[in-house]
C-alpha cells in the first residue's frame, strides 16, 4: 500500500470485552485506519467500526503455547506505517497494563514511526466491576496493585515481592494468571496471607459470558477446576470481594448470558442488539434479508411527480419511509410536496422515521398491521379517493385488495426488495449446530422464509432449532413460522423491538425490564 502522505501507528486500548467500553477516540481512530491488527482478547465486535476496505490483520493468540513473536509484530507495525498507512493497534484491556504496548511503542519510537497511545479500560479494574466488586473501598481496601500473573519466561528470577503482596492489607489484581493460581494461592498463604482471605475468579469479565468462583485461598484451586476455568481470567484477592454478595448488578440483568440470533437485515439490526444488550444478552448478528433498490423506479418516479393527485399514502415500514423519501429528496421533492396529503403510518416506529424528513403521520393504528390499518381507516369514506403504498416488491395484498373493495383508486409502488444476504452463514449456523444458541428472533415472514433456505430447508432448521426459543414480531410473522414448523414461544403484544426485548425477557422468567 504505497501512500505519499507520512503514516502513524495508533496503539489502541480495546477494553476489557464488552464493545461499549471503547473509548470515543479508539473508534475514532478504527473509523480512520486502513490496517487495524488485533489480537485474541479484542472484541471482534470492535472491528465494525473500520472501514469496510480496511484491511483486518490477526495477531494474536490464545493464553496457551507462545504468543506470536513480538519483534514480529513490531516490524509489521513499521513496515505498514513506513508504507503511509493508518495503522491501529487494536490491544485488550489497556495498551499499558500488561499489554506489551511498552514495547511496541519503544519499536516504533526507535524506527522514527509517528505513534499515539489511545488509553483503554483496563480488565483489572472493569472485570471486576461487573461481578459486583469495588477494587478499592473506603472501609475494606484502601489500595489495590495490578499484578501480572505470567512473567517473562526468559527471567531467571521472579520481580514478584511476595512478603509485600501477601502483608498488603489492600486488593491484589491478578492478570494472566490462571495457569499459575496454585503458585499464586501457595506463594501468599506461605508469606502469611491468611487461608480465609476472600478470593474471586472471573473469565471474560464484562461480557455476556461473563462466569465469576468465589471462594477463599484454602479452596479457591478446587473450585476453578471444579469450573474447569480457563483465560482469561482475572484473579481478585481481598476483603472487597464480599461485597459481591450485594453489588452483583451485571448478572443479575434478565437476559445475562443468553445467546440470541437476529435475523433482521445488517442496517437494522442495532436497535434491537442495544436493547438486548442491555438485558444482559449477547447479541449474534445472523441477517437472512438484505433490502435493496427495486428493479424499476420508473413507477416511483411517476407517483413522486403526481403527489398532488393523492388524497392518502399509506407507509407500512420503516423501510419504505426511508426509500421513498430519500428517493423523493433525489427528484428535487421535500416536505412541502406533502402538503394537503393525509398519511397513515402502520406504527409508531414508521411515524418516528417520517418524521425525521419534517412530515407529521395523521393516522398512526393502535394495532401495527395491515388490520390496523384498516380499522384506522374504517370510518372514513375512501369513494374515489386516490391512495399511495409505497412498500416492499412482495407484500401481503389484504392492504391494497380492501381499500379497492372500498371504493379507492390504489397505487401500489415497490420503493425495495428484499433478498437473501450473500454474507456467509457458517458461524452462526455453527453455533446452532453446536447448541450455543438460546433464542432467535424473527420480525417478518421473510426472515424467516430465507432463513429456513439458509439452514439447509425447513426439515434441517426445525432440528438446528428445536432447543431454541423463537421469538416473532406479529401474528403474520408467528404463522409463518408455524407453517415453517416451528413453535412460536414469544410474541410481545406491541411490534416493536422494545416490546419484543421486554417479552423475551419475561420469557426467561426474569422480569420485563428494558433500558
Amino acid at each position: 500500500m504505497k501512500k505519499t502522505r507520512q503514516g502513524i501507528v495508533y496503539l489502541v486500548g480495546a477494553g476489557p470485552g464488552d464493545p461499549k467500553l471503547l473509548t470515543l477516540r479508539g473508534k475514532e481512530c478504527l473509523e480512520r485506519a486502513d490496517v487495524v491488527f488485533y489480537d485474541y482478547l479484542a472484541n471482534p465486535a470492535l472491528l465494525a467500526h473500520a472501514q469496510t476496505q480496511a484491511e483486518r490483520v490477526y495477531v494474536g493468540r490464545r493464553g496457551t503455547g507462545q504468543y506470536q513473536a513480538q519483534d514480529a509484530i513490531n516490524r509489521m507495525l513499521v513496515e505498514r506505517a513506513r508504507q503511509g498507512a493508518i495503522v491501529v493497534r487494536l490491544k485488550g484491556g489497556d495498551p499499558f497494563v500488561f499489554g506489551r504496548g511498552g514495547e511496541e511503542a519503544e519499536a516504533l519510537a526507535s524506527a522514527g514511526v509517528e505513534f499515539e497511545v489511545v488509553p483503554g479500560v483496563t480488565a483489572a479494574v472493569a472485570a471486576p466491576a461487573y461481578a459486583g466488586i469495588p477494587v478499592t473501598h473506603r472501609t475494606m481496601a484502601s489500595t489495590v496493585t495490578f499484578v501480572t500473573g505470567h512473567e517473562d519466561p526468559s527471567k531467571t528470577t521472579t520481580a514478584l515481592e511476595w512478603p509485600r503482596l501477601a502483608s498488603s492489607h489492600g486488593t491484589l489484581v491478578f492478570l494472566m494468571g490462571m495457569k499459575n493460581l496454585p503458585s499464586i494461592v501457595a506463594n501468599l498463604v506461605a508469606e502469611g496471607r491468611a487461608a480465609t482471605t476472600p478470593v474471586a475468579l472471573i473469565r471474560w469479565g464484562t461480557r455476556p459470558t461473563q462466569v465469576t468462583v468465589v471462594g477463599t485461598l484454602a479452596d479457591i484451586v478446587e473450585k476453578a477446576a471444579r469450573a474447569h476455568l480457563e483465560p482469561p481470567t482475572v484473579i481478585v484477592v481481598g476483603e472487597v470481594v464480599r461485597l459481591r454478595e450485594q453489588l452483583n448488578w451485571f448478572e443479575h440483568r434478565p437476559l445475562f448470558g443468553k445467546r440470541v440470533l437476529m435475523t433482521r437485515a445488517k442496517e437494522q439490526a442495532a436497535e434491537l442488539a442495544n436493547l438486548l444488550a442491555e438485558l444482559g444478552a449477547e447479541p449474534v448478528e445472523a441477517p437472512t434479508i438484505q433490502i435493496v433498490d427495486p428493479t424499476d423506479w420508473t413507477p416511483v418516479d411517476r407517483a413522486i411527480d403526481g403527489l398532488g393527485t393523492y388524497d392518502w399514502m399509506i407507509l407500512t415500514s420503516v423501510n419504505g419511509v426511508v426509500r421513498f423519501m430519500n428517493r423523493s429528496r433525489e427528484k428535487g421533492a421535500d416536505a412541502r410536496s406533502f402538503a394537503g396529503r393525509r398519511i397513515c403510518c402502520i406504527g409508531p416506529r414508521t411515524a418516528e422515521e417520517l418524521a425525521k424528513y419534517g412530515i407529521t403521520a395523521d393516522v398512526v393504528p393502535a394495532e401495527f398491521q395491515a388490520e390496523g390499518v384498516l380499522a384506522a381507516l374504517a370510518k372514513t369514506d375512501l369513494t374515489g379517493c386516490r391512495i399511495l403504498i409505497p412498500r416492499a416488491e412482495v407484500a401481503r395484498e389484504i392492504l391494497p385488495d380492501e381499500l379497492r373493495a372500498r371504493g379507492a383508486t390504489v397505487d401500489v409502488i415497490p420503493v425495495y426488495r428484499t433478498q437473501i444476504p450473500r454474507e456467509a452463514v457458517q458461524g452462526w449456523r455453527q453455533q446452532l449446530e453446536d447448541r450455543q444458541i438460546d433464542a432467535i428472533t424473527f420480525t417478518s415472514s421473510s426472515t424467516v422464509r430465507n432463513c429456513m433456505k439458509l439452514l439447509g430447508g425447513e426439515a434441517r432448521a426445525r432440528l438446528l432449532l428445536q432447543s431454541v426459543a423463537v421469538a416473532c414480531i406479529g401474528p403474520i410473522t408467528a404463522q409463518t413460522a408455524r407453517e415453517s414448523g416451528l413453535t412460536v414461544a414469544i410474541m410481545p403484544g406491541e411490534n416493536t423491538m422494545p416490546a419484543l426485548a421486554a417479552a423475551m425477557a419475561q420469557y426467561f422468567g426474569a422480569g420485563t425490564r428494558v433500558a
